[in-house]
């Protein structure tokens, strides 16, 4: 049973409209998460102005919606808020991986690409070991989170995982800018402290 207004949905309810192909559902989920995507987008891409261009950006926007809808929309479906993470977030690193992807699609093409580029490309392509100790670190960070207060995981999430500006946490947590870097950088502390503890 869902709300009758779009905009009132949660992430779930919007997720099984998305999946049950509701035209509403996708008109709401382009205006609530278009703006996270592009950031997402532009944060790959930003790196490599050099080679990628305002097309380049529409064509991994484009690639990532014909993404979304394949397979029976298998990407959608692989998202299991049961493991503690928001939509939001699985379509950011839905987006950041496509951007990756058309990157490396790029670099196999040296003939029209500076071959310090390729090789910075390439240098972000992790291998399976790589996504394996990612993996890994990535779980320690989530225990070590744990001891963290609420506030401080919100932070974290907004800052690492949902990639929002310092102004825009700012503005979110009614927290000065500067107030942002000072929480940034104590928190990081404390996380490289309990990862060498439990490295």
């Amino acid at each position: 049973m869902t709300a009758s207004e779009p905009g009132a949905w949660t992430e779930s309810q919007l997720l099984e409209q998305m999946l049950n192909r509701n035209a509403f559902a996708w008109k709401e989920f382009h205006s609530r998460y278009d703006r996270l995507i592009y950031r997402c987008i532009h944060k790959v891409t930003m790196r490599f102005t050099s080679v990628v261009t305002s097309d380049d950006v529409k064509e991994i926007y484009a690639m990532l919606c014909l993404n979304l809808t394949a397979r029976d929309m298998h990407k959608l479906r692989l998202f299991d808020p049961a493991r503690g993470n928001k939509l939001s977030s699985w379509i950011g690193l839905l987006a950041t991986n496509t951007a990756w992807d058309h990157l490396r699609t790029i670099a196999r093409q040296p003939q029209c690409t500076d071959a310090a580029v390729v090789d910075q490309i390439n240098e972000h392509t992790p291998s399976p070991c790589d996504q394996l100790i990612d993996k890994e670190r990535w779980g320690m960070v989530n225990n070590a989170l744990e001891r963290f207060s609420s506030k401080d995981r919100r932070f974290v999430r907004m800052y690492y995982v949902d990639g929002m500006t310092p102004e825009e946490i700012a503005e979110r947590m009614q927290i000065s800018v500067k107030t942002v870097y000072s929480k940034k950088h104590k928190i990081r502390c404390r996380l490289e402290q309990v990862l060498q503890i439990a490295a």
